[in-house]
């Protein structure tokens, strides 16, 4: 068996709002898959039905080839949600053991999971402290662990790294790869492009309630932007709107925003194969409109470009 989960084809309406519309994706064994979406997308919904919160309207779920229960048997399974779960009046220790206990952890082994736990984090030397007098990546660090103690072959990590500092964010990637290495597939979602396309070995892209994408990053960037660099001109103020449209025409934005009344009004995107030649013109054009630049970017091909490309938007709007 090449993969360890797989999702076929996976649906749920709210309503008549439908949140996902037969997603599919597979995991393999010590693979970092970057789920990546716009807000509303449907990466919150995916979410629970992975961990079982909610029940999909239709589709599979398989776990090392067997159907993923809606209750129970999802041992093998472990989840670190973006909010911070530990008890903050409970020492690290005694959270590690709370959580434990709960994915069916006992006597010895529990002992011997809470001692790894806290060598993994780096955080034995802080066994009796309240994580509430923690910095932010050590919070973080004591929530991962808390999701790993039962030693799950599939880890979901939402949001793992949101609101703590570089040097905390490698600290907790290396955690990662420490699991990775030992054969744990991670389900990973992220706002930071970076984070995806640096230590994701696959990216799926969901949109409303769609993947729209899926694979490593050279595979999509060659099933989207190619070799074209993506060229962006911030102006000082928003163009008229019969200036807009023109300069829609000619580059072919590729950001919906480009029209001037978008989430970026002041700020039009498009992809170029030539620098020397393309660019010029395209400051041309704007200043035939009467435009004032206040900045030019030229990026080669990256997640961001992908993204813009497969969705219209930014990651983060």
């Amino acid at each position: 068996m090449s993969h360890v989960l797989a999702v076929e084809q996976l649906a749920k309406s709210y309503g008549s709002r439908r949140a996902l519309d037969g997603v599919s994706f597979e995991a393999g064994p010590g693979e970092l898959l970057g789920l990546l979406g716009p807000n509303g997308a449907g990466k919150t919904t995916l979410i629970r039905c992975l961990t079982g919160r909610v029940k999909p309207d239709a589709g599979i779920i398989t776990l090392l080839g067997r159907p993923l229960p809606r209750r129970g048997g999802r041992e093998r399974l472990g989840f670190v949600p973006q909010e911070l779960g530990v008890y903050p009046d409970l020492t690290t220790r005694e959270n590690l053991h709370a959580f434990g206990v709960f994915n069916g952890l006992r006597g010895v082994r529990l002992r011997e999971r809470i001692t790894w736990a806290l060598e993994w984090t780096g955080l034995a030397d802080r066994a009796g402290d309240l994580p509430k007098n923690f910095s932010g990546g050590m919070k973080r660090r004591v929530n991962i662990a808390c999701g790993v103690l039962h030693e799950p072959q599939v880890l979901l990590l939402d949001e793992p790294t949101v609101g703590v500092d570089p040097q905390s964010r490698e600290r907790i990637f290396a955690m990662i790869e420490t699991l990775r290495e030992a054969g744990t597939t991670v389900l990973l979602t992220t706002h930071h492009l970076e984070e995806a396309e640096q230590r994701c070995d696959r990216i799926v892209v969901i949109d409303h309630g769609r993947v729209i994408a899926q694979g490593t990053l050279n595979e999509l960037i060659d099933a989207t932007v190619g070799p074209n660099r993506l060229a962006t001109v911030r102006l000082v103020q928003p163009l008229p709107l019969h200036a807009t449209e023109s300069i829609q025409l000619e580059w072919s934005p590729v950001n919906g925003s480009a029209n001037g009344h978008g989430a970026e009004p002041r700020v039009l995107r498009t992809q170029i194969t030539s620098v020397a030649d393309e660019l010029p013109r395209m400051l041309e054009s704007v200043a035939r409109f009467g435009g004032e630049v206040r900045d030019v970017e030229v990026q080669s091909p990256n997640l961001q470009s992908v993204f813009l490309h497969l969705t219209g938007r930014e990651l983060r709007e």
